[in-house]
């Protein structure tokens, strides 16, 4: 294997060739790099790399340990220690972590190798990546769309052969939407499954860190890896963590899956609707059952997720006021002065709009109104979950109901970009887990191929079920191995993009 060839690799293959001393992980990163240098100017993947850094720690990776030698791309909200945490705004455009996030430390022990820092809608607030204050990140499959959001980048990284695997955070869909639009794996688990601690908090209650991966397979070994009990996050589990990557291959003969009846109804394109159809025939053909449930309360999901969403929001970005770190507005004339103008200055457009809204319904004579209502049918929410996973393993939908869109296509309607996950918001607002992978392609009215993402939810801490059907689908298809134009070998157009700063 030449080494312009490896970043194609996924994370298991790349793991035995480490194991077996073929190749050394002071070699993997340098073709990594290589690999970035040449693509990500069209792509917009990555906001930073530190490859001294990186080197560092690969010249001493024990390619035994779980993840050992193995370089993983991190969502620029998440913070690892000496590299920049931007949460792509520019409030904080030059500030630098102090410390690891305990995802970091858990991928440290683990022999893997942070590398680089991914891009994402600023405080990842969005659908499409396009509210990131630095540029848009492109779809490798087709570079004048978009990539999703808000973890973009770190699909876009993935799916573009410059990350063996990325993290994400999932906060209303934002690791499994843009998995689905890029036509990758990304695993939201069960809310407190994984620390939260050392990542930005956008909305504290719904917040879940998840692998975004090639294959099923690396999604299980990073997931074994991330998943635990931390003291320093008091809403993290104390549940034992099952061997996720050792329990795939079991059979899913006689698993019920769910088909939602309201989802009919939920605007979802055509070839989307056609192909995740045929992928859930296809499950049927691997013996699960079928079966129609009813979530009643679907058509109040995008609402009520908005209404808290912002509202944690809201409280959880007081902390940015250029006093301790961050961005500070030059000669303020007061306090006030200084705290207007420096978040003027540091907050993008639809930032300071759910910072608007989230003020709004928390505020006296609306909290009962907006807020304390959304709590109450959050809660209906979950109770239709829960009296429909008494009936299935696992509730089965697309992902997302339209292929990745062009860029700036939804940008002048707020409320189509809050509807793309539709589907996804769900999970977050109850706490279960749900994974996206590849079931076929959609196709543009140029003729592009688009992917498609079948989505997955099971009940909290049913990854290992969720995984299980996840692996028997994809290892009896091929959409997997599927590649894009711009993947390691693929003929694609380079493109450039003007920055948004």
């Amino acid at each position: 294997m030449t080494a312009s060839s490896l970043p194609a690799l996924n994370v298991a293959e790349l793991q035995l060739l480490l194991r077996q001393r073929e190749v050394s992980a002071p070699e993997v990163l340098s073709a990594l790099h290589e690999r970035i240098a040449e693509i990500d100017p069209a792509m917009g993947a990555y906001l930073s790399v530190d490859l001294e850094g990186a080197l560092k720690l690969a010249e001493v990776a024990d390619v035994n340990l779980p993840l050992g030698g193995v370089p993983v791309a991190i969502k620029d909200n998440i913070n690892v220690a000496g590299q920049p945490c931007t949460c792509g705004s520019r409030i904080l455009r030059d500030y630098r972590s102090t410390y690891d996030a305990t995802v970091i430390r858990r991928l440290k022990d683990a022999g893997a190798i942070p590398f680089g820092k991914t891009n994402l809608d600023e405080f990842a607030m969005g659908s499409s990546t396009e509210n990131s204050s630095v540029r848009t990140t492109a779809n490798p499959w087709d570079l004048s769309r978009v990539a999703g959001g808000s973890s973009g980048g770190s699909a876009a990284a993935v799916a573009a052969d410059e990350a063996f695997a990325a993290l994400g955070s999932d906060t209303g869909g934002s690791v499994r939407q843009p998995a689905s639009l890029t036509g990758i794996v990304g695993l939201k688990p069960t809310y407190g499954r994984v620390s939260r601690f050392g990542v930005t908090a956008f909305a504290s209650s719904l917040d879940q860190v998840g692998p975004m991966t090639k294959n099923v397979r690396d999604a299980a070994l990073l997931l074994n890896v991330l998943a635990g009990s931390d003291a320093q996050d008091s809403t993290s589990l104390k549940e034992a963590v099952p061997d996720y990557a050792a329990l795939l291959g079991r059979d899913i003969r006689g698993l019920r899956l769910g088909v939602v009846k309201e989802h009919a109804g939920q605007g979802i394109d055509s070839e989307v609707k056609n192909v995740v159809a045929v992928a859930i025939d296809h499950l049927a053909s691997l013996g699960a059952e079928i079966v129609e449930v009813s979530l009643p309360h679907t058509d109040y999901t995008v609402a009520v997720y908005y209404v808290l969403a912002t509202a944690e929001a809201s409280a959880n970005l007081a902390r940015f006021d250029g006093v301790r770190y961050g961005h500070r507005a030059e000669r303020p004339q007061s306090l006030l002065d200084h705290y207007q103008r420096t978040r003027a200055e540091g907050f993008g457009p639809e930032v300071k709009r759910r910072i608007i809204l989230g003020t709004y319904v928390l505020s006296s004579g609306y909290y009962d109104a907006y807020y304390a209502r959304a709590l109450k049918i959050r809660e209906l929410i979950r109770r239709d979950f829960a009296r429909a996973f008494e009936q299935v393993d696992a509730v089965v939908s697309p992902t997302s109901p339209v292929p990745a869109w062009k860029m700036g296509g939804r940008q002048a309607d707020p409320l189509q970009m809050y509807l793309a996950d539709i589907f996804t918001i769900p999970a977050n607002l109850t706490g279960i887990c749900g994974i996206s992978l590849p079931c076929g392609f959609g196709h543009s009215a140029g003729g592009e191929r688009l992917p498609v993402g079948l989505h997955l939810l099971g009940k909290a801490l049913d990854e290992a079920r969720l995984l299980q059907i996840a692996y028997a689908y994809e290892q009896s298809t091929q959409w997997h191995q599927q590649r894009s134009s711009h993947s390691v070998g693929g003929v694609g157009e380079a493109a450039s993009f003007p920055s948004l700063t």
